[in-house]
């Protein structure tokens, strides 16, 4: 389980940039998947990298947005098109546009709901997230 903020928030996370909440949604993200996969027995450095990008690419992000989005609450929904319509400035060399700004939205619904203190609902759409990438694998 993730633990709880360790420093109060200048601004309560409706009021912050996307941007801002992708950035600590994306750290979120990832302590997730490293977590699942060294659950799964994976401990060899180069193969947990290698099992990561399933997870964590902004291709598998943005298709795990189209497979997760029926699920999503209205207001959760609406976080995740704030973080996708938010421009960056800069699209990774090896992503496609329109992927980086889906996972981009993922990302700050994820830090969206950590900001918030929401951990129940965070673990459970990670939850659902990871189960959804393993079905596909």
């Amino acid at each position: 389980m993730i633990q709880p903020l360790l420093f109060s928030l200048p601004k309560s996370p409706q009021e912050m940039n996307p941007l801002v909440l992708a950035y600590i949604g994306d750290a979120v993200y990832e302590v997730y998947v490293r977590q699942f996969l060294i659950a799964q027995g994976i401990s060899h450095p180069q193969n947990l990298q290698k099992e990561a990008t399933k997870y964590v690419s902004a291709g598998a992000q943005a298709d795990i947005v189209y497979r997760i989005k029926n699920e999503l609450a209205p207001d959760e929904l609406a976080i995740l098109k704030r973080g996708r319509n938010a421009k960056s400035g800069s699209i990774p060399k090896n992503a496609k546009v329109s992927d980086y700004r889906y996972s981009t939205g993922l990302e700050a619904l994820i830090g969206f709901l950590y900001l918030s203190g929401n951990y129940a609902r965070l673990q459970e759409l990670m939850q659902m997230i990871l189960q959804k990438v393993d079905e596909e694998v």
